[in-house]
């Protein structure tokens, strides 16, 4: 059976997996942001696009989370009880459960949040760019060299 018929493709698996009304408030603050952005001093633009660039993603948040948790467990097993390896054998499974699906206890929470998926910050990312017009080129005749595009997309 072919992978994608089992497991959901990479940059769908949070979005999938999300309310759909949350799913939806973040859209409509990402079109908030680039409109407020399209309309104001270029220079707030350059200092949303860092801030951009410093943004957490979901990845990242719960990397972060579940490692936390797992060196508290791995603490309270040396202290406390043997019992709390519980613990971190807890937050393996989840990681592993959001690996694979896209999906684990924590996701709703950090989503509500309005955590975002790395896709969700380049969205506003390309978009922030084509309003200052760094991706100039993407209106071309489509001759283009490679490195070209890629310039204006690294931009």
């Amino acid at each position: 059976m072919p992978h994608d018929m089992v497991l959901p493709p990479t940059t769908e698996r949070v979005p999938r997996h999300t309310d759909d009304e949350v799913n939806q408030r973040i859209s409509r603050q990402i079109e908030a942001n680039v409109a407020y952005f399209a309309s104001h001093d270029p220079r707030l633009l350059d200092l949303r696009l860092q801030e951009l660039d410093r943004e957490w993603d979901i990845e990242r948040v719960l990397e972060a989370n579940a490692a936390a948790i797992s060196l508290i467990g791995v603490a309270l097993t040396r202290f406390v009880s043997r019992r709390w390896l519980l613990l971190p054998a807890a937050v393996a499974v989840f990681l592993l459960q959001h690996a694979v699906q896209g999906w684990c206890p924590p996701v709703a929470l950090f989503r509500r949040l309005g955590v975002r998926t790395p896709r969700e910050i380049d969205e506003e990312r390309t978009a922030l760019k084509l309003v200052r017009g760094d991706l100039r080129y993407a209106a071309g005749d489509g001759n283009l060299p490679a490195k070209t595009i890629l310039d204006a997309v690294r931009a």
